[in-house]
């Protein structure tokens, strides 16, 4: 038994269960999204909300989506996202659904799970956040999964699995004293092992230097297929997180997955040239959202855009490439991954 389970209300871990958190690329019931609401976090707070819609309608080509949406927002929300996007009715302190929200379970049997790690809003951040963290249950109940629920102060967005046993995490995030001070590297990894149902865990250096979320990997690497990582280029001139990038890669080469395959990297650019006037405007290309039979990126309007979309007409096998502007939601620090959580097809 592990650190984070409660001997009196959780007997087994998920593990111990036979579930598993499924890749993203796994066939999904569906999308869910959380309606901006938190003023402080972007300046112009209409114009995210377009961004949001776009989004909502993008992934909705391709999947149902349901978006959380706070008392006295809801008529706002249907006007801008239209009939075709489902309400859902929920006070919420924020708007990122990766990171409140659960992270789903399958068993391979036709059962639906998921985890209610601990929120606190990147390390107290923001606050309110008592109603983001009440979150991830309430999407659990809506969708007629088990619950899991751990003490480990965790985000969505600082996971990326391969549904084959393999986690990618980072060093400067959940082991980070604005989450987990009295837990160990060892203990968060054997939490992450028994709730996720994940046989190894891979640690990357990450980014001390991305203070909104201390370096989720959804902005330095992301699986795309088993032994497969995109991860981002540390060769870039001009480059202020050069150094960081590169640490990250060195720290993936050579690695082998829980099969034993080697791990083979592509690189990705980051939007360098993106302007903005946020101090934590988010540029990575990565932040998309694996939807069925397509992928999601973010379009800043510049050169590298197209670069970066030939490189997911590589790496997606298939899946049609979807570009939606970001360029209100990205200064909040976050982007389209950030913002959307998949429900996997049970």
């Amino acid at each position: 038994m592990t650190k984070g389970v409660d001997a009196v209300t959780q007997a087994e871990t998920p593990a111990e269960c036979g579930f598993y958190m499924p890749a993203e690329w796994a066939p999904h019931d569906g999308c869910w999204m959380m309606w901006p609401c938190r003023q402080e976090v972007w300046s112009d707070i209409e114009a995210v909300k377009q961004d949001y819609v776009a989004i909502a309608h993008a992934i909705a080509r391709f999947e149902p989506v349901t978006m959380a949406v706070p008392p006295g927002t809801v008529k706002d929300a249907r006007n801008r996202l239209g009939s075709d996007i489902t309400l859902a009715e929920i006070p919420i302190d924020d708007s990122w659904a990766r990171d409140a929200g659960p992270c789903f379970l399958v068993d391979g049997k036709g059962n639906r799970a998921g985890v209610n790690f601990t929120f606190n809003a990147w390390g107290e951040t923001y606050h309110p956040y008592d109603s983001d963290n009440a979150f991830s249950e309430f999407v659990l109940s809506k969708t007629g999964a088990r619950q899991f629920h751990s003490k480990l102060i965790a985000e969505g967005g600082g996971i990326c699995v391969d549904g084959e046993g393999t986690l990618l995490t980072t060093e400067t995030c959940f082991p980070n004293a604005n989450r987990n001070p009295d837990w160990s590297r060892d203990e968060i990894e054997a939490e992450l092992k028994a709730m996720l149902g994940v046989k190894k865990v891979i640690w990357l250096p990450g980014n001390e230097l991305e203070t909104e979320t201390n370096g989720h990997i959804d902005g330095i690497a992301m699986f795309v297929a088993p032994g497969q990582v995109l991860i981002e280029d540390g060769d870039e001139p001009g480059d202020p997180w050069g150094e960081i990038k590169r640490a990250n890669i060195a720290a993936l080469d050579g690695q082998t997955d829980a099969q034993g395959r080697s791990i083979h990297m592509t690189l990705i650019p980051e939007a360098l040239e993106a302007e903005s006037d946020s101090d934590k405007f988010c540029r990575s290309y990565l932040n998309g959202y694996i939807a069925n039979g397509g992928f999601i990126m973010p379009r800043y309007g510049i050169p590298a855009d197209d670069v970066a979309r030939e490189v997911f007409e590589d790496v997606m096998f298939g899946r049609e490439i979807v570009a939606v502007s970001v360029d209100a939601l990205a200064t909040g620090g976050g982007g389209i991954h950030c913002i959307t959580q998949q429900v996997p097809r049970a």
